[in-house]
């Protein structure tokens, strides 16, 4: 079952209590048209699946690989287009932020504030997004176990608010590899929060000699039912019509055509291991 303030969340959409919620978007905002298709169609999927679902973009990427890389189309901008997806189709809407000032700033605009993995650990980071007296989701990052991310739910809950969530990404591995360790789902559901398998991060090949992320994309299934099986509350997927040409994680998105098979098969799933 849903927690309280995540139940106030999906207040406007009819859904299974018993299913999995799923956070999912493209990486990034690259126009109003991307994102409304995409918003367009998962909306429709997932109310036809009775899953809960929160719309997701970056309004900037500040961790790219390359100095030459696209980060967004403007902070306004960007937030303006997640902020009118939401209003459109009544969803609520989560993006990440990277530095403590942005926190208030993006809070104007979207219900779930983002912990980027890499930024995990950053006091100041945490305290301000709490602060906000938004929802906090921290992304566990690739180098901690899930037990250690105590710390972070400590810092948020230390600032006044108790409606956070935890999201498992996969560890280092090697310096080009990701690897998933199941045992921190049920790890970081000890502190007292939903806890999120990231389905398309965890398959990234960072640090490539060309400047450009990696991924393993084919595995997004296998990650995905994995995570359902051992007891994730929500997942995570990037996804966008042609993964080929987006303008940042292309390597490990998921088409759009292929999420409503999978979400499909994650439902019967769900069922079965409940």
């Amino acid at each position: 079952m849903l927690p309280g303030f995540l139940t106030t969340l999906f207040n406007q959409q009819s859904y299974n209590p018993d299913n999995f919620f799923l956070i999912a978007g493209p990486c990034v905002v690259e126009s109003e048209e991307l994102v409304m298709e995409i918003a367009d169609k998962v909306s429709a999927i997932c109310q036809r699946l009775h899953i809960p679902y929160v719309f997701k973009a970056s309004y900037r990427k500040a961790n790219r690989t390359s100095a030459g890389s696209f980060t967004g189309i403007g902070d306004d901008n960007g937030l303006s287009l997640i902020k009118k997806v939401g209003d459109t189709y009544h969803l609520p809407t989560t993006s990440d932020i990277h530095a403590h000032e942005e926190a208030a700033m993006a809070a104007a605009f979207i219900d779930i504030l983002q912990i980027p993995a890499f930024l995990c650990r950053q006091t100041d980071l945490l305290m301000a997004a709490a602060e906000t007296g938004k929802i906090v989701n921290v992304k566990k990052g690739q180098f901690l176990s899930g037990p250690s991310m105590k710390f972070a739910v400590d810092k948020i809950k230390k600032a006044g608010n108790e409606n956070i969530m935890l999201t498992e990404r996969g560890n280092t591995f090697g310096y080009q590899d990701l690897v998933v360790d199941y045992r921190n789902i049920p790890w970081m559901q000890e502190h007292k929060v939903p806890v999120i398998m990231d389905c398309t991060h965890s398959l990234q090949q960072p640090n490539q000699t060309s400047g450009v992320t990696g991924g393993n994309p084919q595995m997004i299934g296998t990650i995905a039912k994995a995570a359902i099986a051992t007891g994730a509350d929500g997942l995570f997927i990037e996804t966008h019509p042609n993964p080929a040409v987006a303008k940042s994680d292309g390597a490990n998105m998921l088409k759009l055509d292929l999420l409503e098979p999978l979400l499909e098969k994650l439902v019967m799933l769900r069922k079965a291991s409940i």
